[in-house]
């Protein structure tokens, strides 16, 4: 219903927004070509990796081998590879997180520009629409900028359209997507291009678990959750171009810089404060908590959008051309609405689990905290046993040739008889803490 008074509502989502699997959906649109882009990202590669089984399949696989070396790695008793061992994985270590801490820096700084440098329309700017030209520049990410400019695209089956009410746009097929060349609001000033590299670079962060797993160690269930899920988060939000994706790479870039470079520190063995990773792993308790709220709120808002209408004066003829606001939801489409729900389910039980790391980590009594200590112990006393055991061998080689045939018989069965009992308790200290280690995932 149009009025002529602009207001800003909060109500339930339009039921349209929940037709799951959504059905009629546009293509989502690859970033600007360079130099309107820092480089050309090429179109056919950029639709490729959006294919839904790409993401569906590593998630699977990465699953399944992770829990299946996870396993492997406690029937080493959780020795580190070879290679691990080695100066050059060393390096490959620290590369790795050199990398990744300057690429999410620079991925903040540019999806920064691209959307509070570029795009979003300050609340002050009264002249441009204040409160109302803030939200349809953060919610509507298609088309010129300006408060009334957007591109939107309608899904449903009777229009399944692109639509404008841009004086200098006409209405487009879905053949016909808004072009890519058309600056001013955030898809193409930046989320098509960083956020894609930011979805290729959750591939990339599997690399975080292999190194874990090359060291002997246990991957954890919240691991394996965080990067699975990841995946899968951003390709929903590219996939559907839906502008609360924003969030997600605006959060978790400035993050993952953070986080990165305590890793490079780290890795030389540099003691870092207690208080400083205690931080860190507030901000990624934080990030969550605002980020998802914040995609969250996208489903319930709703504000007057502008239109104009024109009418013909039965008197002159004259057409009168009258502005009248029309309210609409934040988001367009089933797809963009899937992209949140999706995000926010997913970031729901990852943040209790960063919640229970942090209070096992930080907050635990001195015994529970001295728990790593004790398994380290234990793995410990279950390689002195098997030494032991395999002690019992040169004990029989030795005595036999220091003694006639007379005792040799007796010698092999009292060493025999050792071997065999150190090879049970061995066997018995294994397990106990292959149950202890099992038990603090």
């Amino acid at each position: 219903m149009a009025s002529h008074h602009p207001s800003v509502r909060f109500s339930l989502p339009p039921s349209a927004f929940f037709d799951y699997p959504p059905a009629h959906e546009a293509a989502s649109i690859a970033p600007p070509p360079y130099p309107y882009s820092p480089f050309t990202i090429p179109e056919d590669i950029y639709r490729t990796w959006l294919d839904i089984k790409i993401p569906l399949y590593v998630a699977v696989v990465y699953t399944i081998v992770v829990k299946s070396l996870n396993k492997y790695n406690r029937s080493r008793g959780g020795k580190p590879w070879a290679i691990s061992k080695t100066r050059a994985f060393f390096w490959l270590v620290v590369l790795h997180n050199v990398f990744l801490a300057v690429y999410s820096a620079w991925t903040f700084v540019g999806i920064v520009s691209a959307g509070y440098g570029r795009s979003f329309i300050a609340p002050w700017k009264w002249s441009q629409g204040g409160l109302l030209a803030t939200i349809d520049s953060m919610c509507k990410i298609q088309g010129p900028k300006g408060y009334g400019n957007a591109t939107i695209f309608d899904s449903s089956p009777a229009v399944n359209l692109w639509l404008s009410s841009h004086p200098a746009t006409s209405q487009l097929l879905e053949s016909h997507p808004p072009s890519a060349l058309t600056p001013g609001r955030l898809w193409n000033e930046g989320l098509a291009f960083y956020g894609w590299i930011f979805y290729l670079s959750k591939y990339y962060e599997i690399l975080d678990t292999v190194i874990i797993l090359m060291k002997g160690k246990q991957s954890s269930n919240l691991q394996s959750y965080h990067h699975a899920g990841a995946i899968i988060s951003m390709w929903i939000g590219i996939r559907y171009m839906s502008p609360p994706i924003f969030i997600f790479v605006f959060f978790n870039s400035f993050i993952h810089a953070l986080m990165y470079t305590y890793y490079v520190v780290t890795s030389f063995s540099i003691r870092v404060p207690k208080p400083i990773k205690q931080s860190l792993t507030t901000m990624q308790i934080t990030q969550f908590l605002v980020g998802g709220s914040s995609a969250a709120l996208s489903l319930f808002i709703s504000y007057s959008y502008p239109i104009t209408t024109a009418s013909a004066d039965p008197v002159t003829g004259k057409t009168h051309l009258t502005k009248e606001y029309k309210h609409v939801p934040c988001l367009d489409t089933p797809g963009q609405a899937l992209a949140v729900v999706f995000n926010v389910v997913y970031l729901t039980p990852l943040t209790w689990l960063f919640a229970r790391f942090f209070i096992r980590s930080y907050l635990a009594s001195g015994s529970k905290s001295a728990a790593p200590k004790v398994r380290d112990a234990g793995k410990q006393a279950v390689n002195g046993l098997e030494k032991t055991g395999s002690a019992g061998l040169d004990v029989e080689d030795t005595s036999v040739k220091m003694n006639g045939n007379g005792v040799e018989q007796v010698v092999k069965a009292s060493a025999a008889n050792v071997r065999q009992q150190g090879q049970e308790a061995t066997a018995a200290a294994r397990k106990g803490w292959e149950r202890s280690t099992k038990t603090a995932d």
